[in-house]
């Protein structure tokens, strides 16, 4: 009930200071998987909310419900960041559920774009194994890593792409990441996306998989989206569908 209450008292705040600043529409990293280069405007705070449902196998899925990705803006160039989820599992016979361990990280501009150079960030984040439910608690540090790059291809247009790797924080072997997708601006309210991504273990076979997504833009500080996808591998899972709303303001 307490965390409920808290978040509704962000949601109001974020509501009374949609129009505080004439600033950019806002950019999240929801709902696709490829990470904007973006950094959260100074002094703000943004939420990007999610919930989704995967059919990992014909007898298992998984709920995450919901995810939060908190963010805070420290200048133009840095901004702080915060990854909880809350996930059920379901298999055929038994159900465990939980916090996975909270993730801290920070995201930094490296380059703006300039002709063949694309707009560049990098992303670190590392999950704390105690700070997280018994049953998803893991036995190291997960560390986990990407650069994100935009290229604008017109005023409606752009394409963006990922590299990076992971870790589980069960075993030392990497799992490396690949995203690329390309959004398109229906109107000043409603945008899209196709996107590849996938995972390969440095052991193990890859995970391909692919989405899609539309975003509508409420006010420039309120953001809903709603997503799905495919797997591609035989490792992949069936297909996931997510819905998600996103906010952001000024303290």
């Amino acid at each position: 009930m307490k965390n409920t209450q808290v978040f509704i008292a962000l949601l109001i705040a974020g509501l009374k200071n949609s129009n505080a600043q004439d600033l950019p529409p806002i950019q999240t990293d929801r709902p696709d998987q490829t990470e904007c280069p973006f950094i959260t405007p100074k002094g703000y705070f943004q939420f990007e909310n999610g919930f989704s449902y995967e059919k990992t196998t014909t007898t298992s899925n998984a709920i995450v419900a919901p995810t939060v990705l908190t963010k805070f803006g420290i200048n133009d160039h840095f901004e702080l960041r915060l990854i909880t989820e809350f996930l059920i599992e379901k298999g055929y016979s038994n159900r465990i559920s939980g916090i996975n361990p909270i993730l801290l990280g920070f995201k930094t501009r490296l380059f703006e774009e300039k002709g063949l150079l694309p707009l560049t960030s990098f992303i670190g984040h590392i999950g704390i194994p105690k700070l997280g439910s018994k049953n998803f608690q893991t036995r190291y540090y997960a560390p986990e890593f990407r650069f994100t790059m935009q290229h604008t291809i017109s005023q409606k247009q752009t394409i963006s792409y990922n590299l990076g790797a992971e870790w589980d924080g069960l075993s030392a072997e990497p799992s490396f990441i690949y995203t690329l997708t390309t959004g398109y601006s229906f109107s000043e309210k409603i945008s899209g996306y196709v996107e590849l991504y996938g995972f390969i273990p440095q052991f193990e076979k890859p995970d391909h998989r692919f989405d899609a997504g539309l975003n509508y833009l409420i006010t420039p500080n309120h953001q809903l989206d709603i997503s799905g996808g495919l797997g591609m591998s035989k490792t992949s899972a069936e297909y996931f569908i997510s819905l998600g709303y996103s906010f952001r303001f000024k303290i």
